[in-house]
């Protein structure tokens, strides 16, 4: 069997891009996912790696690249969904919130999730261990976010906030389905990184957040399933 074939969403930029950095360091067939085709170009001449255009909120783009995937692969071992969106702060209040903001919050970070987890599955199930990872957020924990001496406190961002605490879920319902294979489907949180959906205000590195996300991609067969990780470790709901 040739290398692991791993698919990373949002993969142009930030932590996506390191995450097929990472990915492929390890030997692994990392392909770029890119909403922008010409960015995924630029990203894939800068590391090396294939690229197919992909943007999870289109079922056709979404479809188009799952047939991509099987024609170039025959399979996949690897889905790592990455792609992300919030709101400025201030318009996620609950109170300011509307329902036009949290359908386009939802688009991508839910139903975009499982737009393109439900395209792959079938060249997941041709792989021996698959792997799936969510990229979710520590404000999507309930316990933590509702700590009043915590930094999450304040962070009252209702649209992206309860959009990762669906995918929670949506990760446990995969997993369940696939429960009894050796497929494992995770969910993490990279940390509070610098990158453009934060306008660069976080503490540490896109290449320090994609670290967990690639543990997880690579788990061992007695590796965890339907949980919840951040870099040190186990996350509460």
């Amino acid at each position: 069997m040739t290398d692991k074939i791993a698919l990373v969403t949002g993969a142009n930029k930030g932590i996506g891009f390191e995450i097929v950095r990472q990915l492929g360091e390890r030997g692994i067939t990392a392909v770029i996912g890119a909403r922008d085709e010409l960015r995924g170009k630029e990203a894939a001449r800068e590391l090396g790696r294939p690229h197919v255009q992909l943007d999870v909120t289109d079922p056709d783009s979404v479809a188009a690249a799952a047939r991509w995937i099987e024609t170039e692969y025959g399979r996949l071992d690897i889905l790592v969904n990455n792609a992300g969106v919030t709101v400025a702060p201030p318009l996620g209040l609950p109170s300011a919130t509307t329902t036009g903001t949290l359908r386009r919050i939802y688009e991508t970070n839910v139903f975009g999730v499982v737009t393109v987890t439900n395209a792959m599955l079938p060249l997941l199930r041709r792989s021996p261990a698959a792997r799936i990872v969510n990229q979710s957020s520590e404000l999507a924990s309930m316990t933590r976010v509702m700590t009043e001496d915590s930094p999450l406190w304040p962070l009252n961002n209702m649209p992206y906030n309860s959009s990762k605490a669906a995918l929670n879920m949506i990760t446990v319902t995969y997993a369940k389905e696939l429960w009894g294979t050796p497929a494992k489907v995770n969910a993490c949180d990279p940390g509070y990184c610098v990158t453009d959906i934060n306008n660069g205000m976080g503490y540490i590195t896109a290449a320090e957040g994609a670290r967990i996300a690639v543990r997880l991609a690579t788990l061992d067969a007695d590796g965890p399933t339907a949980q919840f990780f951040g870099n040190e470790g186990p996350l509460p709901w």
